[in-house]
């Protein structure tokens, strides 16, 4: 269990400013760990936490790994126009040591002009001869580092497949050790059939978040919104609060993109009130953190937890939808930006009482 925390504190540690190919490598290294995390997970004491470090590690190792790549492209990309940009310079500096090293010693040390002329050329040499070795130490090292950024995107492929089925055997994991998990305090019992009423019975998410909180009598603890919150998913904001859609349709919280099968989790601690199916919102997870104070978030693809539990900060709710790109696909510089790799939503909306609020109340939107 010690090798798999040391290799997530690796994971955490900053990246300072990088080349493209340390950045690269450094990401190849981090997906190593996680892969050593998750080895190290199943004789983790609290499996279901070791394990959501892990799915997230790998999550933070791929996008590392993806940004890496691109830099690496772009890089090799200026450097290959540079070398055609100079290569009428580099075969006449070329030619100008080759004549310097075929010409015979005693020849480069006279001049037809006498001995002046012999001096003056001397120190025309030495003058130019530093020149001429630094053009040849920067030519050397700009294809020294061409052939190492081509080094490792020949490598990439192996490794961003090894790195996807890990994340995929990781979530795996996850999944199960959440189903098996017995020892969450559990702040009342469900009610399946009054649940199915509501259900039927509202048209609306506010309604039914409403008359759901109107079900549920727990004692939830006082909490002051401070915003500073984590998302439950890693990803950006895509439409702010109440900000029409696409549709003219104005929602009453925040749609927040993030990459297919990514992890969602409680912001902080909570009751989880429901999860499930509702409405045209996918499956929706309603948390009370707070007296009076729900979470709405909706857009999941699979769901985690039974409704009464009280989870920790940081417990798995569920995962995104969508399927990860092929490792090709993620290979190609055109297919592989941040913002197209972004193509799944998650809906977030905070009610307070028997309204709405702006998310940013609780939450560090930016």
């Amino acid at each position: 269990m010690k090798r798999g925390l040391l290799a997530l504190m690796v994971l955490a540690t900053p990246v300072a400013a990088q080349t493209p190919g340390e950045a690269a490598q450094q990401a190849a290294e981090r997906l190593q760990s996680a892969r050593t995390a998750l080895e190290a997970a199943g004789g983790a004491s609290d499996q279901v936490a070791a394990l959501t470090q892990t799915v997230r590690a790998y999550e933070d190792g791929l996008i590392a790994l993806r940004d890496g790549l691109r830099r690496v492209a772009v890089r090799q990309d200026t450097l290959a126009l540079e070398l055609d940009a100079r290569q009428a310079e580099v075969s006449q500096l070329l030619g100008v040591l080759a004549s310097i090293g075929n010409a015979p010693t005693p020849l480069l040390l006279l001049h037809p002009s006498g001995p002046l002329g012999t001096a003056r050329s001397g120190m025309l040499v030495a003058d130019v001869t530093p020149a001429l070795q630094r053009e040849v130490e920067a030519l050397r090292a700009q294809t020294t580092e061409l052939a190492t950024l081509q080094a490792l995107q020949e490598g990439a492929a192996q490794t961003l497949a090894d790195g996807l089925q890990g994340a995929q055997e990781a979530r795996a994991a996850l999944s199960a050790a959440v189903s098996d998990r017995t020892d969450l305090p559990q702040r009342y019992t469900e009610d399946a059939v009054q649940t199915a009423l509501l259900l039927a019975s509202t048209d609306t998410l506010a309604d039914f978040a409403t008359a759901l909180a109107g079900t549920v009598d727990v004692a939830s603890p006082d909490l002051t919104p401070q915003g500073d919150l984590p998302l439950p998913v890693q990803g950006t904001v895509l439409r702010a609060f109440n900000t029409a859609d696409a549709a003219g349709i104005v929602r009453p919280g925040v749609v927040i993109a993030a990459r297919p099968q990514a992890l969602v989790t409680t912001p902080v601690a909570a009751t989880l009130l429901f999860r499930g199916p509702l409405l045209d919102y996918g499956n929706v997870v309603i948390l009370e953190p707070a007296q009076d104070i729900l979470f709405v978030i909706g857009g999941l693809a699979d769901v985690y937890g039974e409704a009464g539990q009280v989870l920790p900060a940081g417990a798995p709710l569920g995962l995104l939808g969508g399927t990860e790109p092929a490792v090709d696909a993620i290979l190609t510089p055109d297919a592989s930006g941040s913002a197209a790799a972004a193509t799944q939503t998650l809906y977030l909306e905070v009610r307070d009482g028997q309204g709405s609020v702006n998310p940013d109340m609780w939450f560090a939107l930016d």
